[in-house]
């Protein structure tokens, strides 16, 4: 089913239309022009925290996780981006170093494009430059929202609220009805909540016991999105 109209999916997810679409021909031929296309296996990383941007990253296929690694290590996962997103833009136009780190969540070819080629672009294309000013204000809000989120939330509202969202990224040939697998480790889907890989493993049994899913190793297979819109408590 969709969950338009009984629940704020905007309010917790980049918009699934990509930049791009519809992009003028002449300025999509010139953005990718020199780009270059790697594939790269779950896990690994595509630009690091810290690194100088040399330029931007088109997902052509496939999931990233955008995460950074505190002090003792530990990683916290700040938002899952899909296929058609841009990464890496915001360091390249604050002239800025990666403020975070981005590596596969699954085999994905994503296309490398030269910082020259996207600032060349940007400056001659209205369109882009509007579209890139209307999503930059949409991942402030979301990204507001999910600071709200760890700040007043508990953690079986969190997961709910995660895997409403995850639901909606993993939706592939969907018709109404029908159930959603989400592919994602135990530790991902920790560090995505905020919560330890234990409280996790726990939280989705008891929602397994609820009916709401089942999981099969690392599948999540969500069957009653309803209750967890109704656990989240988002409206």
């Amino acid at each position: 089913m969709s969950i338009k109209g009984i629940f704020p999916i905007d309010k917790w997810n980049f918009r699934r239309e990509s930049i791009l679409a519809g992009l003028p021909e002449s300025d999509l031929t010139g953005l990718m022009a020199h780009r270059l296309e790697q594939v790269y296996d779950k896990g690994e990383v595509i630009f690091r925290e810290g690194g100088f941007p040399q330029g931007i990253f088109f997902i052509v296929e496939g999931k990233i996780k955008k995460f950074k690694v505190d002090p003792a290590g530990r990683e916290q996962i700040i938002y899952v981006a899909n296929t058609g997103e841009l990464m890496g833009y915001h360091a390249v136009l604050s002239e800025e170093r990666y403020p975070d780190s981005a590596a596969a969540l699954e085999k994905s070819r994503v296309a490398f494009i030269p910082k020259e080629d996207f600032l060349d672009i940007l400056d001659r294309s209205p369109v882009l430059s509007r579209r890139l000013l209307k999503t930059l204000s949409h991942e402030f809000g979301v990204l507001a929202n999910a600071v709200s989120l760890f700040a007043q939330k508990p953690a079986r509202q969190r997961l709910a609220l995660h895997l409403i969202v995850l639901r909606e990224k993993y939706k592939v040939d969907f018709s109404p009805g029908m159930p959603v697998t989400i592919t994602l480790s135990r530790d991902d889907l920790a560090s995505l909540v905020g919560a330890t890989r234990e409280s996790v493993v726990r939280m989705l049994t008891e929602l397994k016991e609820e009916g709401i899913l089942e999981t099969k190793g690392r599948k999540i297979i969500v069957h009653d999105v309803n209750k967890l819109i109704r656990i989240a408590d988002f409206h």
